[in-house]
């Protein structure tokens, strides 16, 4: 899973989780945040070179997107470990410089976990910009009205949000997947999913 370091997901990759621990990938940018700030506001040297190493990173990240996973996991070369670890040796582990490379070198198998992993992306920027429409979305309704409509939405937010990151318009795949849905064998659910939606009119259109 990825997502940033807040602490109520801690219990998900716990060893003793059942049925199993989930693999938890933390975000870039929730790491840079810290040192950008520092940067920005204090100027504190170590804080804006730190942006600097990230900000190449992401810059890497950007020319790789929508390469296949094992092509992303080839180019990923650039790492951050060793010198933080050199800087925390610099700082007071007490000041807002050391407690930000704290930050990042507590987390850092999973910070890291994105450089073997072709499928993984260095942010989870795009969940919390779909996850923006709920907090946008509370100030028009404020309840649910139930825990049952609570977890009703949640599904519906994701299939919508799951179309939109497939470039899929989800009123068109939500139309022709429920005129489907009543006919379709259960075994072969997947073929209704976004992306398979979106490779089969693409390959309808080109016929």
């Amino acid at each position: 899973m990825q997502a940033d370091a807040y602490a109520g997901f801690n219990r998900l990759y716990e060893a003793g989780r059942k049925p199993g621990p989930i693999v938890g990938a933390v975000c870039w940018a929730h790491a840079r945040r810290k040192f950008f700030d520092l940067a920005r506001i204090n100027k504190a040297p170590i804080a804006t070179e730190a942006v600097e190493r990230i900000d190449v990173l992401f810059a890497i990240e950007r020319e790789i997107n929508g390469m296949p996973p094992q092509e992303r996991v080839h180019v990923r070369h650039e790492r951050l470990e060793i010198w933080l670890r050199e800087q925390r040796t610099r700082v007071s582990k007490n000041s807002e410089t050391g407690k930000a490379i704290e930050y990042s070198l507590k987390r850092w198998p999973s910070l890291a976990r994105f450089l073997d992993n072709g499928r993984l992306c260095m942010s989870n920027n795009a969940a919390e910009r779909e996850l923006r429409a709920v907090a946008v979305g509370r100030r028009n309704w404020t309840f649910a009205g139930s825990d049952e409509g609570g977890r009703r939405a949640a599904a519906i937010y994701t299939l919508i949000a799951t179309a939109k990151l497939n470039d899929v318009d989800p009123q068109a795949w939500l139309a022709d997947m429920l005129a489907h849905l009543p006919d379709h064998p259960a075994k072969r659910i997947h073929e209704l999913l976004p992306w398979k939606w979106r490779l089969q009119n693409i390959g309808a259109k080109a016929a």
